[in-house]
């Protein structure tokens, strides 16, 4: 090797040594101060760009170019979730627990999920064991009389890796109780309990196509009841029957109606079910507290998910042949 090249190879190897110098010192030396831990939080669908901006604004980074080469050397794609760091963790540090499981997981809870819908949910999640999951099901949702059902609220929610299924239910409840809390007075005003204002937004939420048919809906249940008339809502024989391979709400057959003794079927049993039948979302509460006033006792929904009421049985069956067959 002659000596051009020799001094080209100490020239080079002189630049990265300086390089790697000035990066240490400026991005991967810890600072003297300490700090408090803080929770980075990783929005779902955050891009790249957006999560380098805001490590740098919170004073977490100095450099982001600098930082996004220390992330592509990691090889690994940053979850979403929420992150413990500080300030006093050098850039390098933060890479790899960026790179590492989020400390926070997020997890979305959908409006007219039952109790154990969620428990599936939060089980893949967090890894729980089938010993987990039954405790979710049968212990750690069964704590108080009144929130076996419906006061798991939907909602999006960030969650400790660490808290367990008491923990997790326990923080669902609590959303409830702080959603929930407007509607109890004005239930109190129309002479309706919580409990039972609660049971028929279960309801609503599962029988509606959408938001804009929780009215109707709620006014023609209001007719049924205060007819005296058995409700006759597939959704409640669909809790009482529970989930026999296809799903929790598949189609219920003319045997279940007939077979499944349980207060919960209203083909047999007048009034409202024991219990919510769903964790029903606040669209479905406030449809109980402003019912659309009509004549209905009956509906439907077409094969566009269109609603169609009558107000006699005649008038219904007119209806099934004409959208439904």
């Amino acid at each position: 090797m002659n000596k051009k090249k020799i001094s080209i190879i100490i020239g080079i190897s002189l630049l990265v040594a300086a390089c790697f110098f000035v990066v240490y010192r400026l991005f991967l030396s810890a600072p003297q101060s300490q700090e408090e831990k803080v929770v980075f939080i990783i929005n779902r669908n955050q891009t790249e760009f957006q999560t380098l901006d805001k490590l740098k604004k919170q004073g977490l980074i100095k450099n982001k170019s600098v930082f996004k080469v220390m992330l592509f050397l990691k090889h690994n794609q940053i979850s979403s979730g929420g992150y413990y760091l500080s300030k006093n963790m050098t850039a390098w540090q933060i890479a790899v627990r960026l790179a590492s499981s989020p400390d926070m997981d997020w997890v979305s809870i959908p409006e007219g999920f039952r109790k154990e819908q969620i428990g599936e949910i939060l089980a893949k999640t967090f890894g729980w064991s089938d010993d987990d999951l039954e405790k979710w099901n049968t212990v750690y949702t069964k704590m108080k009389a009144d929130y076996v059902e419906g006061t798991y609220f939907p909602d999006t929610y960030l969650i400790p890796t660490s808290e367990n299924g008491l923990d997790i239910a326990s923080r669902l409840t609590r959303r409830f109780d702080e959603e929930f809390a407007p509607h109890v007075t004005q239930f109190a005003q129309q002479n309706i309990k919580w409990t039972t204002g609660l049971t028929m937004a279960s309801l609503i939420q599962r029988e509606a196509a959408g938001k804009d048919d929780m009215p109707l809906i709620a006014g023609i249940l209001w007719n049924r009841l205060n007819q005296g008339m058995n409700l006759q809502i597939d959704a409640t024989v669909q809790y009482a029957r529970g989930n026999t391979g296809d799903g929790w709400w598949a189609p219920i057959k003319s045997a279940d109606i007939d077979n499944i003794d349980s207060p919960y079927n209203t083909y047999k049993y007048k009034g409202l079910p024991p219990h919510p039948i769903c964790n029903p979302g606040l669209a479905a509460i406030d449809a109980v507290l402003h019912p659309q006033e009509t004549d209905c006792l009956y509906y439907l929904h077409d094969s566009d998910r269109q609603i169609h009421c009558a107000a006699t049985f005649e008038d219904h069956k007119a209806n099934i042949e004409k959208y439904l067959k």
